[in-house]
């Protein structure tokens, strides 16, 4: 459970591509104007495979000439070497004209786990948090910001989340996501994420990670089972290398409908998000 994985290793060399975030998220935000979240995610599903290209929705219209918005600040990566001011780069895909349409070539989103979301499936804004178990902002964000958003929006219905690992600061960090995607086994990822963003940061040694796995409830010996599977830690991997590809600079990171909002902002930020996305959609 503590080898770093191929994927992890290559994380300073792909955390060059920070400054094509802007531009990727903006650019997927407008091919999926118009989709509903159930829509966008059978579109993510379909467009999985490497290579492919994901067309615009013909219903909406395509604008990829949005300006960035400001750099916030937030967690950065591991060794990166500029935490506030991410190193402007090529987009890993661009945009290309057809006749009526724009196409975004870029990287492909891992398929979506259904027991890594909360709120309505008729939601029409979407929150996709890329979080580390690790991160002290992504912990500020849960303990701080979520509650809020959780009263405000998803009991209302008006917004559905959804968890991608981003685990970028170490082998605990790894560790932790694995754990986790084993407790969603079982159905309780978010009682697992809610018990380890709890109080203050907790060592995330495999004994302290069974501690919680056995304070919620779960299965020992099949969460010890689901650990050590190759295919949890393979969906970890996935997610951790489509936000390297993406060229997210830290954590926590945002797409609310897919407009990138990055670092633990006040809530009053989210709730400008929102209202934009809702309007928008």
């Amino acid at each position: 459970m503590t080898k770093e994985s191929p994927v992890a290793r290559r994380r300073v060399l792909l955390g060059s591509l920070a400054g094509a975030a802007v531009v990727a998220v903006l650019a997927v935000a407008a091919l999926n104007q118009g989709e509903t979240p159930e829509q966008a995610a059978a579109t993510a599903a379909e467009t999985a495979a490497p290579g492919t290209t994901a067309s615009a929705n013909p219903r909406a219209s395509a604008n990829v000439t949005d300006p960035p918005p400001a750099t916030p600040t937030g967690s950065t990566p591991a060794n990166a070497t500029s935490p506030a001011d991410p190193t402007p780069a090529t987009p890993a895909g661009s945009p290309t004209p057809t006749s009526s349409v724009k196409v975004w070539e870029g990287p492909p989103p891992p398929p979506v786990d259904a027991n890594l979301s909360k709120g309505s499936a008729q939601a029409p804004v979407t929150i996709v948090e890329f979080g580390d178990f690790k991160c002290p902002n992504c912990r500020r964000f849960a303990q701080r910001i979520e509650p809020e958003l959780k009263s405000r929006y998803l009991d209302t219905g008006i917004v559905r989340m959804f968890w991608r690992d981003y685990p970028i600061r170490g082998r605990d960090s790894v560790r932790a996501a694995v754990a986790a995607r084993a407790a969603s086994r079982q159905g309780r990822f978010w009682e697992f994420h809610d018990a380890l963003y709890a109080g203050e940061q907790p060592r995330l040694t495999d004994a302290n990670l069974r501690s919680v796995a056995a304070r919620i409830g779960l299965d020992l010996g099949r969460f010890d089972a689901d650990r050590r599977d190759e295919s949890v830690r393979q969906v970890v991997d996935g997610d951790l290398e489509f936000a390297l590809e993406l060229g997210l600079s830290g954590t926590p990171a945002f797409l609310i409908n897919g407009e990138l909002l990055f670092g633990a902002q006040p809530l009053a930020a989210f709730e400008k998000a929102i209202e934009k996305a809702r309007r928008a959609g």
